[in-house]
């Protein structure tokens, strides 16, 4: 590795918008309705969810655009940080990043790879124990996980020419496998019965609490318990929307990143959440949303109690049979693959700029060969490897998204104070509907926030802990570093 290498210019608007979908479309969009649905209890809340999803992400996007053409430097998000605030509260992102949102989303996802896997492969089951030791059980899910995000950060290691190979190839493909499943179910899969049931009676949501398996409490859904519900469903639906933000990351490799930053953040948002919005339509007027955990059939179970919530595989199963559940594994397999691919290579231009202030391994700030962070890269992998290990799917993503929501919140008031700070910056773009719309994000994301305290604490605070525990590791960095 050498300090004198320099990023390549290889992304134009194309690979730009690619990063972005290919980031965000993961394994959510085919299993989190199933929790969504239990937690609302009605198509139209379901529907509510993405749109109101759909909605703060675009307006986040389009926030962040300003700040992404102010800065086309490698790191995006933390840069921001630092220049708005200052090292202490970029650090902190930066910390978090590491330790959890961007390498326990990578985890998630390769757990979720590693999932759908043996659905085809049995081998790959969570329960196929391997190791066992001191409690702690390695199954070969984990090993399958963990072996995808090694191939993909030796790909990335290559160059970022190969890496917006691979990312322009999965992302064309999981693209085409959503208009798929959009248009199979409008035109194949529709069926009178999940139509009359799902859209009888939108508004009548129900939260279900969910014992080993079984309804123990089912609770009406008005007024403030109403809005809880909402939000706390938000959970999957923004874990699946989220990692938008990751092509700010790779800004010094963008070609006209002052056009092409604010640009691909708009096109990727606003395409993700028309093909979300109209996948969890399609599931509608297949599968009743509403069903039993003693169900015997893919329709009886509903997309509430889809098979370990793989409601994607239930939607082909009930159209084609079994074997079309296996064929729809494999698409899914592409989307995660595909996915990691583009948080690998973007995750680690964050540490690299870190490295660069001093605040990360020297290693992780020089450049390869290739022109690209290899020793950065491999920190990610390794710890994102551990995380495999940590937990499942469902207690990472809980950790990941409280965490970015409070940097999303800062980062988007950073334009307020950036606006008074440095006025004389040059702001190719400036934020649409400034400043009503910002404003608006900032107070769902803060109620948001909130409500995920109250009704998932068990997760949640611990995400703050982490955030927290930054604060004397950046002391401690600082000193050992002088």
């Amino acid at each position: 590795m050498t300090s004198n290498q320099s990023f390549k210019k290889e992304l134009g608007l194309f690979d730009s918008t690619m990063i972005v979908v290919g980031s965000m479309i993961g394994s959510g969009i085919f299993i989190v309705s199933a929790d969504i649905s239990r937690t609302v209890g009605s198509s139209g809340l379901l529907i509510a969810v993405w749109v109101i999803t759909g909605i703060m992400t675009l307006i986040g996007a389009l926030s962040y655009g300003e700040l992404a053409a102010m800065f086309p430097k490698a790191g995006g998000q933390y840069v921001f940080l630092r220049e708005a605030y200052n090292p202490l509260i970029a650090f902190l992102y930066g910390w978090t990043l590491f330790a959890v949102i961007q390498t326990g989303t990578i985890a998630a996802v390769a757990v979720a790879f590693s999932k759908f896997t043996s659905v085809i492969i049995p081998f790959f089951s969570e329960k196929n124990i391997l190791i066992s030791f001191l409690g702690l059980k390695i199954s070969s899910a984990h090993i399958l996980a963990i072996l995808s995000i090694v191939v993909l950060t030796l790909i990335n290691m290559l160059g970022i020419r190969e890496g917006k190979f691979v990312q322009d190839i999965f992302t064309f493909s999981k693209t085409i496998v959503l208009i798929g499943i959009i248009l199979l179910g409008f035109i194949v899969g529709a069926n009178a019965e999940a139509i009359a049931l799902n859209f009888s009676n939108l508004w009548n949501g129900q939260w279900l609490q969910i014992v080993d398996g079984k309804i123990s409490i089912i609770e009406s859904l008005s007024g403030f318990t109403l809005v809880s519900a909402i939000g706390a469903a938000m959970v999957g639906s923004l874990f699946s929307s989220d990692a938008w933000n990751n092509v700010t990351f790779t800004a010094a490799e963008v070609k006209n990143p002052r056009r092409n930053l604010p640009l691909s953040l708009f096109y990727g948002t606003v395409i993700v959440t028309f093909l979300y919005v109209l996948t969890n339509l399609s599931y509608l007027v297949v599968l009743p949303l509403n069903g039993s955990p003693d169900g015997k059939s893919v329709f009886e179970l509903g997309i509430q109690f889809a098979v370990e919530d793989r409601v994607g595989t239930a939607f082909a199963n009930y159209i084609f049979g079994s074997a079309a559940a296996v064929l729809m594994a494999s698409f899914i397999m592409i989307s995660t693959f595909g996915c990691n691919n583009g948080l690998i290579l973007s995750g680690a231009r964050v540490y690299y700029a870190m490295a660069k202030d001093n605040l990360f391994f020297k290693a992780a700030g020089r450049l390869n060969k290739n022109s690209v962070p290899a020793a950065a890269l491999i920190f990610q992998g390794i710890w994102a490897s551990l995380l495999c290990l940590s937990g499942t799917y469902g207690e990472l993503l809980d950790y990941v998204i409280f965490a970015v929501l409070i940097f999303y919140v800062l980062t988007i008031t950073g334009i307020f104070i950036l606006r008074t700070k440095r006025p004389e910056v040059e702001r190719p773009y400036k934020a649409f509907g400034f400043p009503i719309l910002p404003i608006i994000y900032i107070i769902l994301a803060v109620s948001i926030s909130l409500i995920l305290l109250i009704y998932k604490p068990l997760y949640t605070w611990p995400g703050l802990i982490i955030v927290l525990m930054g604060i004397p590791i950046y002391f401690l960095w600082k000193k050992m570093s002088r």
